[in-house]
């Protein structure tokens, strides 16, 4: 309060004086009051956990999120699957809109795995996402073996192949429930699987299934399990020179009885000797192996490959043929 104020109050009786400082008091709380609501008003108010949790967990796209398409990671089986298919493609030395409709059938039999093993790996839960697109790709890759099927003259040797690789997926599917999915075991059978496209193209193709394309089934089965031992070579826990070398032996013992039994070509059968260099080579630089990156390994894997289909595919061009 101002001078004059004082000089007025001086003049008052004590109980005036005490009734004024009660008022004035008052009337400060009350206007502190009023200016901590004026401030608060102007904050935006909070949201509620519902409505924030909404805001969250439901933004715009989210369904398409949570539905997008699974594709594999694996991305040495898809070289697998391509090579071996050519192969049985170069066999037959023609392609057709049915070797193209086995091309799909196979690929999409292949992207079908890849959500059956995460469901499964899921256990008890259900994933809508896995089983959409298993049964996307399930359900592409199982009419279309159901068309060539149809159409088929030789039912019976299109229904071994669609048997061998049915039986693979359930084994494989047992095995990744028993956690047992990086075994020598379960990676041969998948990789014996995927093989298959190659005389599901020549079958497809030629409406035949003779021994020499069952006998290419087995040497790319050979070929390719070989990197199962290389890769694993990678890691101190699986490192095996032993296998690898008993693998390689057996392996190689297979192609020549393939050679002398008149399943395969000679020059053909020698196709597996790329598989052997390239284990001799890791072998010589181990170290490296060992320590260089995976898209090195990828890279020379994709190499070894390559150079084995030209070289299979060269052999079964009319000259090299009986």
């Amino acid at each position: 309060m101002g001078k004059s104020g004082a000089k007025a109050n001086a003049g008052l009786p004590a109980k005036t004086k005490l009734s004024v400082a009660v008022h004035l008091t008052t009337e400060t709380i009350a206007l502190q009051k009023n200016h901590h609501l004026v401030c608060m008003s102007s904050q935006p108010a909070p949201l509620s956990k519902s409505t924030a949790a909404l805001s969250v967990d439901t933004p715009r796209g989210s369904i398409l999120a949570e539905y997008r398409p699974t594709v594999s990671p694996e991305h040495g089986v898809y070289v697998m699957l391509l090579v071996s298919f050519l192969t049985g493609a170069a066999a037959a030395q023609q392609w057709t809109w049915t070797t193209t409709l086995a091309l799909i059938c196979a690929f999409s039999g292949f992207q079908a795995e890849h959500p059956l093993t995460l469901q499964i790996k899921q256990r008890r839960s259900w994933k809508p996402r896995f089983l959409l697109w298993m049964g996307v790709y399930g359900g592409a890759a199982i009419a279309i073996a159901a068309y060539l099927y149809w159409r088929s003259s030789e039912r019976e040797a299109l229904l071994l192949i669609y048997s061998a690789a049915l039986a693979a997926t359930l084994v494989d599917g047992v095995l990744v429930w028993q956690r047992q999915q990086k075994s020598v075991l379960n990676e041969l059978i998948t990789f014996a699987a995927v093989c298959l496209s190659a005389p599901l193209a020549y079958q497809v193709t030629t409406g035949a299934l003779p021994l020499s394309v069952i006998g290419l089934w087995i040497l790319n089965t050979l070929f390719f399990s070989s990197a199962i031992f290389s890769v694993k070579l990678r890691k101190v826990r699986t490192a095996s020179v032993m296998s690898g070398g008993v693998f390689h032996a057996l392996a190689t013992g297979i192609a020549v009885l393939l050679w002398q039994m008149h399943w395969l070509m000679p020059v053909t059968a020698a196709a597996f000797g790329v598989a052997l260099l390239k284990f001799g080579f890791i072998l010589w630089r181990k170290d490296w192996y060992c320590h260089t990156k995976i898209q090195s390994v990828a890279m020379l894997e994709t190499v070894a490959s390559l150079l084995f289909l030209a070289i299979v595919s060269l052999s079964l061009l009319p000259p090299y043929q009986y």
